[in-house]
């Protein structure tokens, strides 16, 4: 199975979240939050195209990576849920890694909020998602979703509806 850096991300906000859209339950594309996000990091670093790369590898897509210094920028709406984002940019840096490409650090980017945070992968780092990828196999596998955790960040979930229905 490959593990996305979503997959990484939702690991450490919520496992209902991530058993639905790894079963391609995707409700990402109805979401104005999630359209705020991607309008937020098209728009605010415009001259990245011509300075950084876009990288590919099997589960991820770095948007902008700096090959001359070893640096993946990932920008995000809010630092709300800043550990699954520093989650996620360590799991680019592993795969990076991984595949012999140079990855010094991260810079998470709060343009909204005039806020960077770096991120440096260490190798407590990588044995821990080794044992989360573990964890989301498993969590993906169940025949069941994983339920409700209702939490007051829930509201601005893109499976808000999805999960609340009824309620």
């Amino acid at each position: 199975m490959t593990i996305t850096g979503t997959q990484i991300s939702y690991l450490h906000t919520c496992r209902r979240k991530l058993w639905l859209f790894s079963n391609q339950i995707q409700m990402e594309q109805t979401s104005e939050v999630v359209a705020d996000g991607k309008f937020i990091g098209d728009t605010t670093y415009e001259q990245r195209p011509g300075k950084y790369i876009q990288v590919e590898l099997p589960g991820v897509k770095i948007d902008f990576y700096d090959a001359k210094e070893g640096v993946v920028h990932e920008t995000k709406r809010s630092a709300k849920m800043e550990q699954a984002h520093i989650a996620q940019v360590k799991y680019y840096l592993y795969v990076l890694e991984q595949n012999g490409i140079a990855a010094n650090y991260g810079i998470l980017e709060y343009p909204t909020q005039r806020h960077t945070e770096r991120v440096d992968l260490t190798d407590e780092d990588r044995v821990a998602i080794e044992s989360w990828k573990l964890e989301i196999e498993e969590i993906v596998g169940r025949e069941a979703c994983p339920p409700v955790i209702n939490k007051p960040f829930c509201k601005q979930c893109s499976y808000f509806d999805f999960c609340y229905v009824g309620e």
